[in-house]
């Protein structure tokens, strides 16, 4: 480790970790209560296990987000960051307020209140006083490493990091904005969830990507950097009007779904791209990197991000296609995949790059890392194929022939169960990960004067 202050990202890491036991663990239970609709309904309702299920994804990846930002920016900017104790300040803050976000949903605390009580915008429910600290904390954090940058010395890989921070930063504020007339709620209330995951925070990924394939591949800067500009132009070309493939159905112009149809399936570009430059780079790759459980999460993030994001992304973004499929099992499909291949994906491969830097020790455990590498992406791929068949089978039957919501569901009931058996190897794959970055392989003292490392597993 070259920087002392690299060491903040081990407390985003830690505490990112937790949240995501958490997240995929709500996400069983979700799984079983589409089995047993009465599962837990006294104790823990399906709207709020919902609730606290996607925000604590949007959170830890997020402070998966900040833990790369604070591991990462001082070597490239080849100097320590601006102030590591404003840096815990701000996990401080956010924390905090996810400790406020988990007892507000939980206990339905405060509801009705404008400031303290939940807000009804699916993925912004949080209380206006959690979203004021999340505002205060993303200035702390830009602050502290923008600094960092302007001080030091500027890299292409930075400054797109910078770019998504920042945009990431700007384009919340749009939650704040709940105007009481639907469309238009609806109509901004996607500035914030789509410009976030297609367009700010494909900036983040492509960066965090670039770092990994220039420390683990060798590839001379220049060229990741090339790449990188090509991802980021068409990223933004495609995403920021690729939005109007939300706006078909609620109430704003026509001409919305050929604006939304065109850009969104353009979308499929930058992915590509991203899965291309990858493979490229590792080909064209001179060094043999000892960390092989970091190359792994890098290339299925590209691999699955391309699939799921691109892919299945493009499989009904079209207005003539998302008219029968919007809101089905579908879109259910897509978004799992996409944000796991994108997102989820690519904070598992800087933590494990990094975690071994962090810990001043070789690669450990690196069986165990690629093990849950393959548990958690096979479960997720069968996730993915088990609700796309149970959406196209829902399309026909309630869209198509007009059966009633509820008859429906019962006919999907078998997808829903292989959906819970592939929830458990992902569980099971997010545990064995945590276990192998966090916990060190253990060293056997040989009989005699020499001391023999244990074997990787």
């Amino acid at each position: 480790m070259k920087y002392q202050s690299q060491k903040i990202a081990l407390a985003y890491f830690g505490v990112a970790m937790a949240l995501f036991t958490v997240q995929v663990t709500l996400g069983l239970v979700m799984g079983w209560i589409y089995v047993d609709g009465n599962f837990l309904s006294e104790i823990l309702p399906f709207n709020i296990a919902r609730m606290l299920h996607t925000n604590s994804l949007i959170v830890w990846l997020l402070l998966g987000f900040f833990g790369a930002a604070y591991f990462l920016i001082p070597e490239e900017s080849e100097r320590e960051i601006h102030s590591p104790m404003l840096a815990y300040l701000q996990l401080a803050i956010l924390v905090i307020g996810t400790l406020g976000v988990v007892l507000t949903y939980f206990f339905n605390l405060f509801e009705g209140n404008f400031l303290l009580g939940r807000e009804g915008r699916e993925f912004l429910e949080q209380p206006k006083w959690v979203k004021a600290g999340i505002v205060v904390a993303a200035l702390i954090f830009l602050f502290n490493v923008t600094m960092t940058v302007l001080k030091g010395k500027k890299t292409a890989i930075s400054n797109i990091l910078l770019l998504g921070l920042w945009g990431l930063a700007l384009l919340f504020l749009f939650a704040f904005y709940n105007p009481s007339n639907l469309a238009l709620d609806k109509q901004y209330w996607w500035y914030v969830v789509h410009l976030w995951v297609e367009g700010v925070w494909e900036l983040i990924m492509a960066s965090i990507l670039a770092y990994l394939m220039l420390k683990l591949t060798g590839v001379d800067r220049e060229v990741v950097e090339k790449w990188l500009y090509v991802i980021v132009a068409t990223a933004l070309f495609s995403g920021i009007l690729g939005t109007g493939h939300h706006y078909y159905w609620i109430g704003t112009p026509g001409y919305w779904q050929w604006i939304g149809s065109i850009f969104s399936s353009l979308e499929i570009i930058p992915f590509f791209a991203m899965m291309s430059f990858a493979f490229i780079m590792v080909w064209k790759g001179r060094r043999d990197h000892p960390n092989k459980a970091a190359l792994l999460w890098s290339l299925g993030c590209a691999v699955l991000a391309f699939f799921g994001a691109g892919v299945w992304g493009f499989m009904h973004t079209l207005h003539g296609v998302n008219f029968y499929t919007h809101g089905t099992q579908i879109t259910a499909a897509h978004g799992h995949l996409a944000f796991y291949g994108a997102y989820v994906c690519v904070n598992l491969a800087i933590i494990s790059y990094a975690m071994p830097i962090l810990r001043g020790r070789d690669p450990y455990n690196q069986v165990l890392n690629m093990a849950s590498f393959w548990l958690m992406s096979g479960g997720m791929v069968f996730m993915t194929f088990t609700l796309t068949f149970a959406g196209t089978v829902q399309t026909h039957l309630q869209r198509v022939m007009g059966m009633n919501y509820m008859e429906v569901q019962d006919q999907l009931w078998i997808s829903y169960a292989m959906r819970f058996g592939s929830g458990i190897a992902v569980v099971l794959g997010a545990l064995l990960f945590i276990y192998a970055v966090m916990v060190p392989r253990r060293e056997v003292i040989a009989p005699g004067p020499l001391a023999v490392n244990a074997p990787a597993e």
